[in-house]
């Protein structure tokens, strides 16, 4: 779904923890539920198997939306951004702190998804889901060209991000346990 027009401008597909962000999102999203704008499923409990069918429905909602929605969760950084890189739909990403450990924002500010950042990440970040309304708003009047283009972006992003992880990873290892003492 590289050239074509997504039927979807978003998606979000995932558990919605209680007095979270993500219960802000749906509350945002509920009032996009009835033109379909977006592809919503969201569900009170976190799931450990996927069936075949909520795979496929997870899939099918990344590759048939342009933008997918990564609200923080436990911690800020998920699988489900990487996933929508591999589909070409641009992250929208919750540019907040969790309770975890994955860095300070007082001795950083581009903590937390540092690394994201760093490597130029073509992403939406965004600080408050009350930014959202405004973003659809804007995909409405991008046109499919734009949208083309960008997906191709966010593609060849991906495999240069994928590819300098690999090549930092090996470094470290061969400099770690490859390296003779004189």
């Amino acid at each position: 779904m590289l050239y074509n027009e997504r039927p979807y401008v978003c998606n979000f597909l995932g558990t919605v923890y209680e007095n979270s962000s993500r219960q802000a999102l749906m509350n945002i999203l509920k009032k996009y539920q009835n033109d379909k704008l977006c592809w919503v499923s969201p569900r009170e409990q976190w799931q450990p198997q996927e069936t075949n069918e909520s795979l496929k429905n997870y899939q099918d909602a990344l590759l048939q939306s342009d933008l997918t929605l990564c609200p923080a969760g436990v911690n800020t950084e998920c699988y489900r951004i990487y996933e929508a890189c591999s589909c070409g739909s641009v992250p929208v990403v919750e540019d907040a702190m969790t309770a975890g450990s994955c860095g300070n924002t007082s001795v950083s500010h581009s903590a937390p998804l540092r690394l994201l950042k760093a490597m130029g990440a073509p992403f939406i970040f965004i600080k408050n889901w009350k930014e959202l309304p405004a973003i659809l708003e804007k995909e409405k009047t991008i046109i499919l060209q734009e949208k083309i283009q960008r997906r191709k972006m966010l593609l060849h992003w991906y495999q240069y991000f994928k590819t300098e992880l690999k090549m930092r990873f090996a470094s470290i290892l061969e400099s770690s346990f490859l390296m003779t003492k004189n």
